[in-house]
């Protein structure tokens, strides 16, 4: 029952699945006046500005996983 209701769940999430864009309106228009190069750099700064709190999540549920291994 548990993994039909998974099953089901992402198949739902797939159909429902629209097109999204990485960037704010106001961050697309301006790396769209800005050129090649410089969108580039504003691109990478937003993954950069994303990645470091994803790391830091990590690295704690990684502790916390390994810290109670024997719970699962």
């Amino acid at each position: 029952m548990k993994k039909s209701f998974y099953i089901l769940f992402t198949l739902l999430l797939l159909a429902t699945y629209t097109g999204t864009r990485a960037q704010c309106s106001i961050c697309t228009k301006t790396a769209q006046q800005l050129g090649e190069k410089p969108a580039r750099a504003l691109n990478l700064g937003i993954v950069y500005l994303a990645a470091t709190p994803l790391v830091i999540l990590g690295i704690i549920g990684f502790r916390w996983w390994k810290a109670n291994r024997d719970m699962f």
